[in-house]
């Protein structure tokens, strides 16, 4: 079985494009279409290096769903990936993919996830905390922000000098690593 799997950004989209290179021999994974929030993101240039198509929807269209799933459909999308997507995804989305839509979160999850903490605002907030850890989480999505079932952690060390920048270099790299691998192992079956 092959899947058609929509990446969803809101930047970069450097774990789109690793996710994408990743697979670029599968023919079990397949990216059709990178979704976004901003039409400036830099994920579109990465899209049009790739040579995938990227759409642009507003945060109203995303928060009602309709135009959404009509492209999702239109484009036959089996999963969705939340690569660096940082709104919340509506109800009617969710619910026409049930435990198919995952995310990557930029720390150890329960601890620093919800509303607004996404990039930089986490790792600040695990530096100010004095944390001596940090790492990804992979969550299936739900209706609330990083509560969704944990699908995988990853840990790195957070010493007394590391910065908000060196423990996002280090989160970026396990980010690097493991996505992929978690998406090949979910749905690779």
């Amino acid at each position: 079985m092959s899947y058609r799997i929509a990446i969803l950004a809101s930047g970069s989209g450097s774990n789109a494009e690793n996710i994408i290179k990743y697979f670029s021999h599968s023919e079990q994974f397949i990216f059709p279409l990178i979704i976004s929030n901003k039409p400036d993101a830099f994920v579109h240039k990465r899209a049009e290096n790739l040579k995938i198509p990227s759409i642009t929807f507003t945060r109203e269209e995303f928060s009602e769903g309709a135009k959404v799933i009509e492209i999702l459909k239109e484009n036959k999308i089996d999963c969705i990936v939340l690569a660096g997507f940082l709104l919340k995804i509506s109800t009617n989305i969710i619910e026409k993919f049930p435990d198919r839509i995952i995310n990557i979160h930029p720390a150890l999850l329960p601890k620093f996830g919800g509303k607004g903490m996404y990039g930089d605002k986490v790792h600040q907030a695990v530096v100010d905390a004095h944390e001596t850890e940090s790492g990804i989480t992979v969550h299936f999505v739900n209706e609330k922000y990083d509560e969704g079932n944990i699908i995988f952690q990853a840990k790195c060390p957070v010493t007394a000098d590391d910065t908000a920048e060196t423990v996002a270099h280090k989160v970026h790299a396990l980010e690097y690593e493991h996505f992929p691998k978690v998406i090949e192992r979910i749905w690779g079956k």
